[in-house]
Parts: structure tokens; C-alpha cells; sequence
């Protein structure tokens, strides 16, 4: 059964390349990838500002949408926490569409039981652990699973609870000057 790509519309609006990557990787992990054209936003934004009418109409339509599928996948863990903790508030969900709704490494861990996607990145990466991930989703370690097996980096704990990731040949740690010189994942 294919899974569907629940894009958000933060991504499909200022970082299109992460969806494209999503749907990259997961066919290249054999999983058959739809994209249900009448996804909108989920509604968290909306919510967030104190329009909780206009969330509840985008909350029916987003579990109207992926009703069908056994799991939706989403590259946001903060779009998938929104999903699952508020949206059955916003709507009436029989269907339990909001606890099939999976973080991109949730997905990757405990469905596919995937740890390395076989990728390598040649720089410096820096990895901060988000609200939602940790206290909404409990992702714990599962997207730092993923990093460690990036081919050219090493990972290392930080004293402020961020995490570090090295080359091999250079450091970056977070807080530093050299920001620019960071991609931040």
C-alpha cells in the first residue's frame, strides 16, 4: 500500500527541495509515494494565531485527504506533532488519520527499520533536537540515528544538550561565529 506525502506548506512554499528529496529517498527505499493533490495546510498556523475556525475547516480537510492511506508521512515534525495533537481536537477523526501521521525519521525507523539511507555530506552540519520532536512526538534519538550514519561526518554531544556534528578534518560548534559556514538541518 503506498504511503502518502503530506508535503506542509511550509515546505512546498519556501523549501520545495526537502519534498523532493522526501519522495526521492523514499522510493529509493522501495516505498510506493503518493502526493494527494488536495493537501493544504494542516491548520497549525492558523491555530497558532488565534484562528482556531479557519484550523478546524483546514483539520476536516486534511483527514478528509489522507483518510485513505495507512500512513502519511511528512518531512515536519512540528506539522506531524500539530497533526496529532490538536487536529482530533479541531475535528472529529474516526478514521484515526492523525496517529497514522508520521515524522519523516519516524517513519524511516520504526515502519522501514532503516537506519542508514545511504547518504554522505561533505561539510559541516549542526543538529538541534525541536520542541515538538522531543516533547510531542518522543522521537528521541531516531533522527540521530539517521545522522550517524552520514557518510564524512561524526557526531559529538554538546554541553547545552545541542548536537554537534564534525568532519572529520574541521568543527563547528553550535553558538559559534562562523554560522555561515553551517547548514542547519
Amino acid at each position: 500500500m503506498p504511503v502518502a506525502l503530506f508535503v506542509t506548506c511550509l515546505v512546498d512554499t519556501l523549501s520545495p527541495e526537502v519534498g523532493r528529496a522526501t519522495v526521492t529517498l523514499l522510493e529509493r527505499l522501495g516505498v510506493e509515494v503518493e502526493f494527494p493533490r488536495a493537501q493544504t495546510c494542516c491548520g497549525q498556523l492558523h491555530l497558532n494565531a488565534g484562528y482556531p475556525e479557519m484550523a478546524s475547516a483546514l483539520a476536516r480537510r486534511f483527514l478528509d485527504t489522507f483518510a485513505g492511506y495507512e500512513a502519511i508521512v511528512a518531512p515536519s515534525g512540528s506539522c506531524v506533532a500539530h497533526v496529532r495533537a490538536h487536529v482530533p481536537e479541531l475535528a472529529a477523526d474516526p478514521d484515526d488519520v492523525a496517529d497514522r501521521t508520521l515524522d519523516l525519521s519516524e517513519f524511516l525507523v520504526d515502519r522501514l527499520d532503516v537506519h542508514d539511507v545511504g547518504s554522505a555530506y561533505a561539510g559541516t552540519l549542526t543538529y538541534h533536537p525541536t520542541c515538538h520532536s522531543l516533547r510531542i512526538l518522543r522521537l528521541g534519538d531516531r533522527p540521530e540515528l539517521l545522522l550517524r550514519s552520514v557518510t564524512g561526518v561524526e557526531w559529538a554531544l554538546q554541553d547545552q544538550g545541542l548536537m554537534r556534528i564534525e568532519r572529520r578534518d574541521r568543527t563547528m560548534d553550535a553558538g559559534a561565529e562562523r554560522h555561515g559556514d553551517t547548514d542547519v538541518f
